[in-house]
């Protein structure tokens, strides 16, 4: 009797054991990497009045220069989204390098429908206005800037996809902008910040 007790409880461990679902070993995901998106290439230097094209929709408030500032250089970025990186400018990819514009560059957040959500001058400029509209200006009132030194962040959206485009203007003297990139880098956003506040 006790033999097929013990034969029914060894039978019953094995059918567990069979039952039993195997499981892969889990392997960790590897970090995001950072990412580098180029906003504008290099523009060599250019007076002015040789700059043709006019940002009509601009208007610097300057005493000196002319207060409808002169297209330097745009582009527009393909679709992106921020996914909690940080957002900083650089002159590189690898932002090892700083970068420099004049007069100023004007950031352009554009929602999926390509709506303008968010605007920002970066640069040495006066106050700038589009319409009635005051632009915020982010960072120091220079031309040169050090690698990583302009922080986007607060600009863009947390989750929704969006685009950049960044003109550099300028309306006094000449004109000029470098290589710009915009560097993300994952994990050091606002997500980690909002996380640490609960």
């Amino acid at each position: 009797m006790r033999h097929s007790r013990t034969l029914t409880l060894s039978a019953a461990a094995l059918s567990l054991l069979a039952c039993a679902k195997q499981v892969p070993p889990t392997t960790a995901a590897a970090p995001p990497e950072p990412r580098s998106v180029q906003l504008l290439t290099a523009t060599p230097e250019r007076e002015t009045a040789r700059l043709e094209k006019r940002r009509e929709d601009v208007e610097v408030d300057t005493r000196e220069g002319e207060r409808t500032p002169r297209v330097v250089a745009t582009a527009e970025t393909q679709p992106m989204r921020l996914d909690g990186a940080q957002a900083r400018l650089c002159g590189d990819a690898a932002c090892t390098q700083g970068f420099a514009v004049d007069n100023f560059l004007l950031l352009e957040v554009l929602d999926a429908k390509g709506k303008v959500s968010r605007r920002a001058a970066v640069g040495f400029t006066d106050s700038v206005f589009i319409g009635n509209e005051q632009v915020d200006n982010l960072g120091r009132r220079a031309f040169s800037f050090e690698p990583n030194e302009v922080d986007i962040t607060s600009l863009l959206p947390e989750s929704e996809p969006f685009r950049v485009r960044a003109t550099a203007l300028d309306y006094w003297g000449v004109g000029r902008v470098t290589n710009i990139f915009l560097r993300l880098e994952p994990g050091a956003g606002r997500a980690d910040d909002d996380l640490r506040g609960h």
